[in-house]
């Protein structure tokens, strides 16, 4: 019983020890939190409305440096190439085509079936106009993708070698075509052969200076200050350059004679430039090469992809104020055109050319516009060019090129 013994009180004391007084916690209430999650909502906004326009900014800005970057390179090969249409040598070909008997001649068929053959060197710079597209003149941007029409450029006949090597051409845009000699070349240091069909040695450590980019080039010009002959080789090789083999293009012989030490060899060029669907949703400036190796027919190549993001192209040309080709042109440059055609397209009309006016559409290569911009107008050497409303940015640049080897008298 002693065990069971509890001394009275001690259960109150016991009970007092293991009682605590708990302080009251006191939380947000409701309208403290409905504020709180109004203002956090309101800072959130703000930063998304920043990082939404900052987006924008950022595309806007890559969007036009890409347009300027891509219609500054492909002003860039344009000029370049443009300019060295006429050259033949140390002579102008407007000079050539004055002298008697003709200072520039080739090995190939003397009448060649039209104007758009790629190998007629007496026509040096030539261009194909889209219809509709003359200067006043309103254009509407073709969907990308659209089937390249086969008419739709005068002067372009649906069956001939520029048609054909231009199939993904875009309707309402212009075609350029330009030949010449390269800018490099070697001296000729002797010649051998008969005489209409000779060959022509150089340093063979030059060679690359005639390839320059193309492996195995077949198509030549030799020229001196009297006159100039574009041929095509049968055999090539470092040091020598021959037409006494098969070469299926010389149709006819040399007529022209050179001097070693006078004369120079080099690589004859036929392009052609235009704007065309490239597969990707998008379009692209184009160059073609009219390639010939050696002693093997000739055919132009695939069309190489210069720059993206080019839309349309527009030229205009300018031309000698004396036309008549009995005549020496005057050097005044005032008379602005449209490609030559009909009648008209000659190589006699085309030897008076002595400028080309360059428009290009640049377009972004994907919406990057921060607002629609429908119904925008660009003006592309007076033709309007109405925008879709595909959210990407276009701009157009322009530029005036003088045909170097035009310049009569300068």
């Amino acid at each position: 019983m002693a065990g069971r013994w509890v001394r009275a009180g001690s259960v109150g004391r016991v009970g007092t020890m293991n009682t605590h007084r708990h302080p009251r916690v006191r939380g947000f209430s409701l309208i403290e939190l409905m504020i709180a999650m109004l203002i956090g909502l309101l800072l959130l906004i703000g930063v998304v409305q920043l990082f939404s326009a900052s987006r924008a900014a950022y595309q806007l800005s890559e969007g036009m440096s890409r347009v300027q970057e891509n219609g500054r390179f492909a002003i860039d090969f344009l000029q370049r190439d443009t300019r060295m249409a006429g050259h033949f040598g140390c002579v102008n070909d407007q000079s050539h085509s004055l002298a008697d008997p003709a200072g520039i001649t080739t090995t190939f068929a003397s009448s060649p079936a039209a104007a758009v053959d790629p190998l007629r060197f007496d026509i040096s710079i030539q261009g194909y106009e889209a219809e509709d597209t003359a200067p006043g003149e309103a254009l509407t941007l073709p969907a990308i993708g659209a089937a390249a029409p086969a008419s739709g450029w005068a002067g372009l006949s649906a069956g001939s070698p520029v048609a054909a090597a231009t199939a993904n051409r875009v309707p309402g845009s212009d075609i350029l075509v330009l030949r010449y000699l390269a800018p490099e070349g070697v001296p000729v240091t002797s010649i051998g052969g008969a005489g209409e069909r000779p060959s022509f040695a150089f340093d063979g450590s030059r060679w690359n200076v005639l390839r320059s980019g193309v492996d195995n080039p077949g198509l030549f010009g030799v020229a001196d200050c009297l006159g100039a002959t574009v041929f095509q080789a049968s055999t090539t090789g470092p040091g020598n350059i021959s037409t006494a083999g098969a070469a299926p293009l010389n149709a006819v012989d040399f007529t022209a004679v050179f001097t070693p030490g006078q004369a120079v060899l080099y690589r004859a060029e036929s392009l052609v430039y235009f704007v065309g669907f490239n597969g990707r949703g998008g379009t692209s400036l184009y160059r073609v090469r009219y390639g010939v190796t050696p002693g093997a027919a000739g055919a132009y190549g695939a069309a190489e992809e210069m720059v993206e993001g080019i839309e349309n192209m527009q030229l205009l040309y300018g031309f000698d104020r004396e036309m008549d080709s009995s005549k020496p042109p005057t050097g005044y440059i005032d008379r602005q055109m449209v490609a030559l055609s009909g009648a008209d397209d000659t190589a006699d009309n085309w030897r008076r050319l002595g400028l080309v006016q360059i428009g290009l559409l640049g377009v972004s290569d994907r919406a990057t516009a921060s607002q629609p911009e429908v119904g925008r107008e660009h003006v592309s050497l007076g033709v309007t060019i109405t925008q879709p409303d595909d959210g990407r940015l276009r701009a157009v640049y322009q530029t005036t090129v003088a045909v170097r080897n035009r310049l009569y008298g300068n």
